[in-house]
């Protein structure tokens, strides 16, 4: 069998957790990418190609010379639509192109739950290179407020502004930094911020509990912690569980952001492949369930057990050290697996000792990453804040 795998820049996703189900599963796979040199140099025996892949066409064009596949695939978030719509060409499973470009795009995300009468947030959007004084005249648009790139990913440019001239002015930022992305403006939804994990081939959609996410203080919202959520009280499931229906999502994986405030859930984002940032190999590990081998096989057009037989006993935690100031990393702990007292605790860098980064105030300053899963939830949070004191991120300007 062949497999083709869309990828922009190497994760830890495909390389700690797709890849190696493939080889489990004996399947071939050939990137597909814009990046083929980060791609060779970290896996020189595996097929890879260059190609255009944000643009389905040449997607199609270059499997299409290369040899028929069994299945396209991708766990970025830029290129579902793309994967999607190349699947639906050679005919293959696959997401719905419509979902995927629903979710991806957060002003029509906003839009069709809105038509679809689940929820309505009050938004505006602003198109590439739109000048954004005056261009904001949304009756009721209160502030605070937040703004954020169209189409972005993990915080990039999110950020809360108190007032219209902290608006303008922050547009106008964020289009220097990206001249050609468009913007959303919307309400501020207050409460706590959570995640639902799904996994659904069409037929069943099971439900592998979630995260309760703890993120930096404002203007920016920097996921710093995660901890994990075994089964979110039904009303606030079945909330979720309704819009992901209204906006068609249900095949393969699917890691849903919302926020609940007096009983409501109302969707923040929806990245519609699986859990990033290491929470899926935790979310493997925890649930003792091959995920990734699941996930492969939905797309190859096997149909999901109605059990996945997954544990239910375990507690799971994961923590983001992250940079406060631009700057050197002069010092920081290696990588290291801890095994005590029935917890499991995997620490890897992110950033080389050496690197010099600017401050981003976003997920791009994660030093490292944290994560623990045990029999019970206060033995896995005592063993990471042990792991924390004990270590030290230094940075030089």
């Amino acid at each position: 069998m062949r497999v083709y795998l869309l990828a922009l820049n190497p994760t830890d996703s495909v390389t700690e957790g797709f890849l190696p189900a493939a080889d489990r599963l004996g399947i071939d796979v050939t990137v597909l990418t814009d990046q083929p040199a980060a791609h060779r140099a970290r896996h020189p025996d595996l097929e890879v190609l260059d190609c255009e892949v944000r643009d389905f066409r040449a997607v199609i064009s270059r499997i299409s010379a290369q040899g028929p596949p069994d299945a396209v695939f991708t766990n970025s978030d830029h290129l579902q639509t793309p994967a999607a719509l190349a699947a639906d060409y050679f005919g293959l499973p696959g997401k719905d192109w419509r979902a995927a470009l629903r979710t991806k795009d957060k002003a029509e995300m906003r839009r069709h739950l809105a038509v679809r009468g689940v929820d309505t947030v009050r938004s505006a959007e602003l198109s590439a290179g739109q000048d954004p004084d005056g261009a904001f005249a949304v009756p009721g648009l209160p502030y605070p407020c937040v703004v954020k790139p169209r189409e972005g990913v993990a915080s990039e440019d999110v950020v809360l502004v108190g007032d219209r001239a902290e608006l303008v002015r922050r547009c106008r930022e964020i289009q220097a930094r990206r001249p050609g992305a468009a913007l959303v403006v919307e309400e501020f939804l207050p409460g706590e911020l959570y995640t639902l994990e799904t996994l659904g081939d069409g037929r069943v959609r099971h439900v592998l509990g979630g995260f309760h996410t703890k993120v930096s203080k404002p203007p920016y919202f920097i996921e710093e912690r995660m901890t994990y959520v075994p089964e979110h009280p039904r009303p606030i499931r079945d909330q979720v569980l309704a819009q992901l229906d209204a906006l068609g999502v249900g095949f393969g994986a699917c890691h849903t952001e919302f926020v609940v405030h007096e009983g409501r859930a109302r969707i923040v984002e929806v990245n519609y492949r699986a859990v990033g940032d290491q929470c899926d190999l935790l979310l493997a590990e925890l649930l003792d369930i091959p995920i990734f081998e699941h996930i492969l096989r939905t797309h190859l057009g096997e149909p999901l057990p109605d059990d996945l037989g997954a544990r239910t006993d375990g507690a799971a935690r994961l923590d983001y050290p992250c940079a406060d100031r631009a700057g050197t990393l002069v010092a920081a702990p290696a990588a290291t697996d801890v095994h005590d007292g029935g917890v499991r605790l995997t620490y890897r860098p992110l950033r080389e000792v050496g690197e010099r980064h600017e401050l981003h105030g976003t997920n791009r300053d994660f030093l490292g990453v944290v994560r623990a899963t045990g029999p019970d939830r206060e033995r896995v949070d005592r063993a990471v804040t042990a792991f924390l004191s004990a270590r030290r991120w230094e940075i030089t300007p």
